[in-house]
């Protein structure tokens, strides 16, 4: 048996800059961390509303068939083509499930933007504060369906101009997304007693461990992307790859924290009340906040409210008992003010 003649030259070279991004990419795709979150999720919130199971559904098959189209990807070039390094190269022009890769990456991304964006909604409950973000969003999306057509007719000089388009509308929706989140967390924090503070704390530390690992693989994508043109090399896809698992990943981290946060504010660490049967209070900032049910912040003028209001009861109640009193039993009941 004749021992196969190592690549070199211009062939290595080729594979290097060409398909072994490809493979770089695949092994950081976390698919077994993902499926492990999935499973955890039904496990745990068997009550959740139905548009939540349904949405978390939906990016459990696409994530999965986003793995299958990877593990595809890799068994033509290793396998299909092996031996025919130009006929792997310019599958990339000629194949849906590869020129197909970065759409399939930008619809997972704007899937779990739409999910950031609708809980962000929750906090502010302003539609004005996500419309501008829900934009950039949409603009990166419909730039990268634009940057695949421009792949299929194999027309070079435009596809970095709109893929750059796409991943710097990302980054920058990304920072914006997390910053405004903060922002509004930052005010309820402000306006809530003490004994809710250590829930909007986890919030905001929840906020930031799940919108960094994404953001930073997207900045390392546009970096990559504007160094080194497709054309040349695509070391853009050892971070393009497992970009859409990062992004499901925060998403179903944010889901599975609600049992944490729940847990914790159960042992007293927030939101404890000071007896009787008075309860949280929910905020007009937050009347449904999707990742943890209602947010429940106890503020000053809120608890005061419910005071007065459940005075102004119990003494209109007090007047009507006796005004009937008087009514059935005393001809002349004094007077009462």
């Amino acid at each position: 048996m004749s021992t196969p003649t190592p690549l070199a030259g211009e062939a290595q070279r080729q594979v290097n800059l060409r398909l072994g991004p490809w493979a770089s990419g695949f092994r950081c795709s976390r698919t077994g961390a993902l499926l492990t979150q999935f499973i955890q999720y039904y496990a745990l919130y068997p009550r959740d509303k139905i548009y939540l199971k349904t949405a978390v559904a939906g990016l459990c098959l696409l994530t999965i068939l986003k793995s299958a189209q990877s593990f595809a990807i890799i068994w033509n070039h290793a396998i299909i083509f092996f031996g025919n390094l130009q006929g792997a190269i310019q599958l990339n022009f000629t194949t849906w499930w590869e020129t197909g890769n970065p759409l399939m990456v930008a619809v997972i991304g704007s899937y779990v933007q739409a999910y950031f964006c609708y809980r962000l909604y929750a906090i502010s409950g302003s539609i004005y504060v996500v419309a501008p973000l829900a934009a950039i969003f949409l603009f990166a999306l419909v730039a990268m369906a634009v940057a695949t057509y421009f792949i299929t007719v194999q027309d070079i000089a435009k596809i970095p101009v709109w893929f750059n388009a796409h991943l710097s509308s990302v980054f920058a929706g990304d920072l914006l997304l997390t910053s405004t989140t903060t922002y509004f967390l930052l005010r309820s924090r402000r306006r809530a007693l003490p004994q809710s503070e250590a829930l909007i704390g986890s919030l905001l530390r929840l906020t930031f461990r799940t919108a960094a690992p994404a953001a930073l693989c997207a900045m390392l994508n546009l970096i990559v992307s504007v160094r080194f043109t497709g054309d040349k090399a695509l070391f853009s896809l050892v971070f393009n790859m497992p970009l859409p698992k990062l992004y499901a990943i925060s998403m179903m981290f944010t889901l599975n924290a609600r049992h944490r946060i729940r847990l914790s504010g159960r042992s007293g660490q927030y939101g404890s009340s000071s007896g009787g049967r008075s309860g949280p209070v929910k905020s007009p900032r937050a009347p449904n906040d999707v990742e943890l049910g209602p947010i429940q912040v106890f503020t000053p003028t809120q608890t005061e409210k419910r005071i007065r209001a459940t005075l102004g009861r119990d003494i209109h109640k007090g007047r009507r008992e006796i005004k009937d009193f008087g009514r059935e039993d005393i001809k002349s009941a004094p007077e009462f003010t």
